[in-house]
């Protein structure tokens, strides 16, 4: 029992914090670079590698504690043919295309920084990264539907 509930935290928490990095960057640093803010292309290096950083560990975290939460709620069956195990099954999905969206647009946006300029690639990124965070919430919002047994309300 204390082993789910530290393995469920930590699900929870990573899922937090890498939504919540994503959506800071897609609606706060992307439109004041896109916009001048900057004025040199330093601080958005540092921000998508860290980014970057977030994404890729918390990828690796939410797979780990979620192979191990679905392995000891749901049979192969129940991941099919219930609510809850279906919205196991969107989730992994969203989890896999945030996974993507972010690397994409992290590359795109470390490419045109690299050619030194700054507000190009911010505006070429930002469309990939508010897909990436709308994606993000989404997860959030399953997960708040798994955790109160969305199945027992319908």
């Amino acid at each position: 029992m204390v082993d789910t509930f530290l393995v469920q935290t930590t699900h929870l928490v990573f899922a937090a914090i890498w939504a919540g990095s994503v959506f800071y960057v897609a609606f706060v640093v992307l439109p004041l670079a896109r916009d001048g803010a900057f004025n040199t292309t330093k601080p958005l290096e540092v921000i998508s590698g860290k980014l970057t950083t977030i994404s890729r560990v918390s990828a690796l975290v939410l797979l780990l504690t979620g192979g191990h939460l679905a392995g000891t709620r749901y049979t192969s069956e129940s991941l099919i043919e219930t609510t809850n195990g279906q919205l196991v099954l969107v989730m992994v999905a969203l989890w896999l295309l945030l996974a993507a969206l972010v690397e994409i647009g992290s590359k795109r946006l470390e490419s045109g920084l690299n050619g030194k300029k700054l507000r190009e690639p911010a505006a070429d990124a930002l469309g990939l990264y508010r897909t990436a965070a709308v994606v993000a919430v989404s997860l959030l919002v399953v997960a708040g539907a798994i955790t109160t047994n969305v199945q027992a309300l319908l």
